[in-house]
C-alpha cells in the first residue's frame, strides 16, 4: 500500500476526505478560511503552513491540522515541486 493510499484509509476513518495538490516553486495560498476541520499531510517538497497567524515549516512526512474558521495560508518554500494531501472533515 503506497503512503497516499495508507493516509487516505486513515483520513476516512476519522471521517476526512483525502486528495493530492501539487504546487510549483514559490506558489503561494494567503488567507483561505474553511468552515470544516481541515487535515494536510507533505509527501515532497516543503511549505510554510501559517494558522491564525502561527507559521510553521512542514517538509515529507509531517502533517497538520487546520480547525474549522481559522484564517490559513499555505506557501511553498521549498525551491521544488510539492505535494502534498489534503481532507476536510465530512
Amino acid at each position: 500500500m503506497s503512503e497516499h493510499q495508507t493516509i487516505e484509509k486513515r483520513w476516512a476513518a476519522k471521517g476526512f476526505s483525502c486528495g493530492v495538490w501539487v504546487d510549483p516553486p514559490g506558489q503561494v495560498w494567503e488567507g483561505y478560511v474553511h468552515d470544516t476541520d481541515e487535515l494536510v499531510h507533505v509527501l515532497e517538497g516543503r511549505i510554510e503552513l501559517e494558522v491564525s497567524g502561527r507559521a510553521e515549516t512542514l517538509g515529507p512526512g509531517r502533517e497538520a491540522f487546520i480547525p474549522a474558521g481559522a484564517v490559513h495560508s499555505v506557501r511553498n518554500v521549498g525551491g521544488t515541486t510539492v505535494r502534498w494531501l489534503y481532507g476536510y472533515k465530512r
